[in-house]
């Protein structure tokens, strides 16, 4: 039994090294498999998509990449592109240092520069001061105006926007099982297993949470699976799991997730040493979670099960919130009602049954920072036996504890956050998050930096550990029984697997290399032949064992004619209802179709072991 846990282990972390070659995890057919498409298979996909600047240059990352290909080739509006870089750049600028980041924003990008330009900047910089100024919001939006106009129109005759279709063809290929390597069981979703897998074309490791089609249907989950399917797709944030595929196999749906692989923070607080953490690392995490929670919210989306099972650590020891199964969208200005979420972790509006909007995240966040300072959870003892009303009477009646591990600013912001009355608690008032993040709990965090990412965590994961049970221990699900599909279940199907989601594949090709290995193009600038509208496309590849096949047939077809002709020379008489049986002889029928018996020919096809 041990061995066959030590087997999985060893299998997955030689998965996620990369699989120790030069490939880096990558199939041997990997080109082929994201071979681009000739431009003139790309005409529908061209006409169809939609070309809008702010979609195509800023939020893609191909798309993105391609335009500043484009600009490099063009000294002016390579200027643009050093400038919004320089303004980026001076974003995260420590407080410290950034009047003189400005003023050499300042000197480089407006001493000398073009008529156009100057007017531009220096209306800004009538109106504004210099750290205003050079905000992307201001300074910035100009760039991109000005780069929306003549410029996007520019690009869209160029081969490296031809290039980004041939990318968003391979961003629709078909997604199956084939698409990925399947390794151990990570845990258990509330409709089936979560396991490692790996895609065979750029060796990326994912999670793959597997949602089975009986369960779901006996449990009626079917809202449930897709509510969660859309929110992970509209998402896109650092500090929340990203959805990459969504496909189906005969008998799951299969949501394919950020992995990651420094297990949760439960583990963490109660396994390695005593319980809880020191200050700094406390406030990392609290506030990785407070931008993860603003990110949701201003998609309108409240998340409602925040504890510490559904945090999760990277390889680098950055957190991202995971399971948005209970998550929900809140329509603008309104407030819904809903008694879902953990015992122990639910607002008191909640247990209440009274209608909320964001305030039972704020909540939440209270919870976490209190479990990770304190070691156990503000209402319930670690390991206590008691009952679910009595959990909730303390919630809603009693104060929470505070030892001498909490110093002042920690106590301060539990209290807050812990408040009873949503109306009065950080995050529910009109700053929302701002309020939360300018506590002075958190005055020793950039907050700017760390959404850049640029902050390095206080705590990183071993790289040789598997931070989950043994394969072994993690439960099984039992085999639903009395459940059958049909057709309408079938259409729920199709909502559900839609395949790639653009961006986190697009961000799979630039991590993975693959987007620098095949972003060729021909010498000096020139289009290559598969971006050459002028030259045909190549014919497909056949397979190998098509090859042999054919090579076969053409042989045989050879011989086959050649004995014809003996035939014919020697003057048999040929029947096509009578043969001697002593010998196997081809019959010539009038259409030249060669028949062969059986026992002569062809030889047969040799198998092939992938």
């Amino acid at each position: 039994m041990e061995l066959e846990n030590i087997v999985a282990n060893t299998v997955l972390l030689k998965a996620r090294e990369g699989g120790g070659g030069k490939r880096k995890g990558r199939s041997k057919k990997w080109k082929e498999i994201l071979r681009f498409p000739h431009i003139s298979q790309c005409t529908e996909l061209g006409n169809s998509i939609e070309r809008d600047y702010v979609s195509i240059c800023e939020k893609q990352p191909i798309g993105r990449l391609l335009f500043r290909l484009y600009c490099e080739t063009r000294p002016k509006l390579q200027r643009c592109i050093q400038l919004l870089d320089a303004m980026e750049d001076y974003e995260v600028t420590p407080d410290e240092k950034r009047k003189t980041r400005g003023d050499q924003i300042i000197k480089t990008f407006l001493s000398k520069q073009p008529l156009i330009f100057f007017l531009y900047f220096t209306c800004c910089r009538k109106a504004f001061n210099i750290d205003e100024w050079l905000k992307k919001e201001t300074c910035g939006q100009v760039v991109h105006d000005y780069l929306s106009g003549a410029p996007f129109e520019d690009y869209q005759n160029s081969m490296y926007f031809d290039r980004l279709l041939q990318w968003k063809m391979l961003e629709r290929q078909p997604i199956t099982k084939d698409t990925f390597r399947q390794y151990r069981v990570l845990g258990k979703g509330g409709f089936g297993e979560v396991c490692a897998c790996q895609v065979r074309a750029t060796g990326k490791m994912y999670a793959c949470k597997k949602l089975e089609k009986k369960r779901i249907k006996k449990r009626k989950g079917e809202s449930m699976a897709l509510n969660e399917k859309l929110i992970l797709e509209k998402v896109n944030s650092r500090f929340v799991v990203s959805l990459a595929y969504a496909y189906e196999t005969k008998d799951a749906l299969c949501l394919v997730l950020t992995i990651m692989n420094g297990g949760d923070l439960k583990f963490h607080i109660y396994n390695m040493g005593t319980p809880g953490f020191e200050k700094d690392r406390v406030q990392f995490y609290a506030a990785q979670i407070c931008c993860g929670l603003e990110h949701l919210h201003r998609e309108c989306i409240v998340y409602r099960d925040l504890k510490p099972e559904n945090i999760l650590l990277d390889d680098n020891g950055h957190i991202r919130i995971s399971d948005l199964g209970l998550a929900i969208k809140v329509p603008e200005g309104e407030l819904i009602r809903g008694r879902v979420g953990t015992v122990g972790y639910m607002a008191p509006e909640v247990i209440n049954n009274e209608k909320y909007g964001m305030s039972p995240d704020w909540w939440g966040l209270g919870c976490l920072i209190y479990e990770m300072t304190a070691g156990r959870s503000p209402f319930r003892a670690r390991k206590e036996r008691v009952k679910r009303d009595e959990v909730e009477r303390r919630v809603q009646e009693e104060e929470e504890e505070y030892s001498d591990k909490f110093t002042e600013d920690t106590k301060a912001i539990c209290r807050m956050l812990l408040t009873k009355d949503p109306k009065q608690r950080p995050g529910c008032q009109a700053d929302r998050g701002a309020g939360v993040k300018a506590q002075p709990f958190f005055k020793n965090i950039n907050f700017k930096r760390l959404e850049a990412g640029i902050v390095e965590p206080p705590f990183v994961p071993d790289p040789r550990a598997v931070y989950c049970k043994d394969v072994l221990d993690i439960e099984q699900f039992s085999t639903v029984k009395g459940v059958n599909l049909d057709q309408t279940d079938n259409d729920f199907y199709s909502k559900f697997s839609t395949g790639c989601v653009s961006i986190p594949w697009q961000n799979e090709m630039i991590e993975t290399e693959c987007f620098r290995d095949l972003n060729v193009f021909g010498p000096q600038g020139t289009r290559p032949p598969d971006l050459d509208w002028n030259q045909p496309p190549e014919p497909p590849r056949r397979s190998l064992l098509d090859r042999i096949f054919r090579r076969h047939v053409s042989e045989h077809t050879n011989a086959c004619n050649n004995r014809t002709l003996a035939h014919s020379s020697t003057f048999w008489p040929v029947s096509s209802t009578s043969i001697s049986p002593s010998i196997s002889t081809p019959t010539i029928c009038t259409t030249h179709t060669l028949t062969y018996s059986s026992s002569v020919f062809p030889p047969p096809i040799p198998q092939i072991t992938p």
